[in-house]
């Protein structure tokens, strides 16, 4: 056996010592350290991809709007903009913000007003995740969130009374409040999605903003394959070419950008503080050296004067530390993956002692999600073991460099 590797290993093996005690320890914190990381970056990660997912089910991937405000041929439109290739659905939108009243509690709810086509293909999640109800919204028929449900108290077939918001805005024209019956209730698992939308059919929206005449505020358009970069972009260059010179469209990456750069920024932010936790560790390895080479300072000074290179030397201690953290990195990897495919048992435990550690309303999701990348992994992995192989340097040399003389006179 290659000598430095066998000594390394000599010094790693139980001897019901303090060295020991501290190998086992510094060995542990490298493992918490490689799994927490892990862990957080996997969560971040799932978190992204989770808003992600549920942004693209419940919202539309494009929304083409005019700038003077209201798109009058919009049923053309939006016939022309379903003839582009990957376009898989367009429909007629009016949306705004309202006041939502019932029993004295009120909300300022989003109300979408889309056709009953528009409802199955823009928003084909909904029907999955129905709870109550049916899709049939009707005349004066809306679709509401669990959570706006609750906040509101009110059940399928009851009536919310909605304000326009066009009273602000026009001077020669008063729009009385309207009833909206609820016709379903949908639970999507996001906290905005379930409790701030209102959707009812186009016909009542435009009553409610004075669109007598017809006309929308904006044509919705669902697209094969949002995430493809290469293929979006060519779906948005031919919507554009289709378009007039007035209208103008925004994808579901600039309508939502704010959200998806805090979520990197946030994980980033993460991954650089929690990396502490692996120095930290790194210094325990690096004190189990120390601690090893003044329990064998004769043992150093014996093997130095039978022969053997301050190299070798030199070398058994770094692979003493090395050892240490491929253990611990590989254990914490280990350990990662256990916590994270146990992770929502784990919570909903901790939950039955009365601790809240995700509630949806301040995270938005109703389980946390997780995602593992392996390259994350593999970053992490290097980082720890170059890092801790390097730390390993410093007391490594100065055990190397004792004069054998003192060190067996020691």
């Amino acid at each position: 056996m290659y000598f430095p590797f066998f000594l390394a290993t000599k010094y790693l093996k139980p001897d019901r010592s303090c060295s020991s005690a501290v190998t086992t320890i510094a060995v542990l914190g490298v493992v918490l350290g490689v799994a927490i990381v892990i862990i957080v970056r996997a969560v971040m990660t799932g978190f992204g991809d989770m808003w992600r997912e549920k942004i693209l089910a419940f919202k539309p991937h494009i929304i083409v709007s005019d700038s003077y405000g209201v798109i009058k041929d919009d049923a053309s439109l939006a016939a022309s903009l379903l003839e582009v290739p990957g376009v898989e659905a367009a429909s007629p939108s009016v949306e705004m913000r309202i006041l939502a009243e019932h029993k004295g509690h009120v909300l300022a709810p989003i109300l979408v007003g889309t056709s009953v086509d528009g409802i199955s293909s823009l928003h084909p999640q909904i029907a999955n995740n129905l709870v109550a109800g049916s899709l049939e919204l009707g005349d004066d028929g809306a679709l509401i969130g669990s959570d706006l449900a609750n906040t509101l108290n009110v059940n399928v077939g009851d009536s919310i009374v909605v304000y326009s918001p066009a009273n602000l805005i026009s001077e020669n024209e008063m729009f009385f409040p309207e009833e909206v019956v609820v016709a379903g209730i949908y639970k999507m698992g996001q906290a905005e999605f379930d409790g701030n939308y209102i959707i009812t059919s186009i016909g009542f929206a435009r009553d409610m903003v004075g669109l007598a005449r017809g006309g929308a505020y904006s044509i919705h358009l669902k697209v094969d394959n949002p995430q493809d970069v290469a293929l979006f972009s060519r779906i948005c260059k031919a919507i554009e070419a289709k378009l007039p010179y007035t209208c103008y469209y925004r994808t579901w990456q600039e309508i939502d950008q704010a959200l998806f750069s805090a979520i990197a920024v946030e994980k980033n932010m993460m991954v650089i503080l929690l990396m502490f936790i692996t120095i930290v560790a790194i210094f325990c390895v690096t004190n189990t050296i120390i601690v090893i080479t003044v329990r064998k300072t004769s043992e150093i000074g014996l093997l130095k004067a039978l022969g053997f290179s301050s190299r070798q030397v030199m070398s058994s201690f770094v692979l003493y530390g090395w050892i240490q953290c491929f253990v611990g990195t590989f254990l914490g990897i280990g350990l990662a993956y256990l916590v994270l495919h146990n992770l929502q048992g784990l919570v909903d435990f901790i939950a039955l002692f009365g601790v809240d550690v995700f509630p949806k309303n301040v995270y938005g999701l109703d389980q946390i999600p997780w995602r593992i990348i392996p390259s994350e992994v593999v970053e992490t992995a290097l980082f720890v073991i170059i890092s801790c192989t390097a730390a390993s340097f410093i007391p490594a040399w100065r055990a190397a460099a004792r004069n054998p003389v003192e060190a067996l006179r020691s």
